[in-house]
């Protein structure tokens, strides 16, 4: 009932999952990652446990296929599931079990995976990797946004359209931004309104927030709105 492209920002080390559905709230307990870990999805009938057992297991050095193998071979439910992992070495395991409804399958390049079922064809995750692996050049979020817009031009979902989400992890423990359309006619296009508006001051204030580097952050109002304008200004000078 889902497609997600999840992906290791090579530029950045961040990891990034964009996922969208004709379901509810598909970004409440399918995608999940970490800084410096890794990323991953559970879908079709999804397995809510899966997240933090293979955040678990990454962190402690299980490449990622071997995760898969882990989570799925003791649940009697795995031929109803799917998952895809990415480590922090950028390689891929998934799995799409044998009762997962058509279309559904897997595709994967260096540092990223799409995965998908109940689909409209398997163009859907073919043509959201060929977009993603095409624009190397844009933000790490822009272009999961644009390779899950390309999935969606494909027919998407083949039941229709409903929620969407954007998760990123970048150095710390919180997300680096974490956007959700749980209920929606347009779920992708509204995702990537919101993205917009993240731009306007919650991007630039999450860069005086608190961090591994700077436990305080910065506290200082003036400084703080003296952050967001020049944000403001370097967005309208970027071609």
């Amino acid at each position: 009932m889902t497609w997600s492209i999840i992906a290791r920002d090579p530029a950045r080390g961040a990891f990034g999952v964009a996922i969208a559905t004709r379901f509810f709230a598909v970004g409440a307990l399918c995608p999940h990652a970490a800084s410096g870990v890794g990323a991953l999805s559970t879908q079709a009938l999804m397995n809510p446990h899966y997240g933090k057992q293979a955040l678990d297991l990454l962190r402690a050095g299980v490449p990622a296929p071997d995760v898969v193998k882990r989570l799925t071979a003791p649940d009697e439910g795995r031929e109803h599931r799917q998952l895809h992992v990415i480590d922090s070495s950028g390689r891929v395991g998934q799995h799409t079990g044998a009762a997962c409804v058509e279309w559904c399958g897997a595709t994967a390049g260096e540092g990223y995976s799409v995965a998908g079922n109940m689909l409209a064809g398997k163009s859907v995750i073919d043509l959201t990797a060929r977009v993603y692996e095409e624009n190397p050049q844009l933000e790490f979020a822009d272009r999961l946004i644009l390779a899950l817009h390309a999935g969606d031009a494909a027919g998407g979902d083949k039941r229709g359209k409903q929620s969407a989400a954007l998760l990123i992890y970048t150095t710390e423990e919180y997300p680096a931004l974490s956007i959700r359309v749980d209920d929606h006619s347009e779920p992708i296009a509204e995702l990537r309104r919101l993205y917009e508006v993240a731009h306007e001051r919650f991007l630039p204030f999450m860069r005086c927030a608190p961090t591994k580097a700077q436990p305080s952050g910065t506290f200082d109002r003036q400084k703080i709105e003296q952050t967001i304008t020049e944000y403001a200004k370097s967005r309208t000078r970027a071609p």
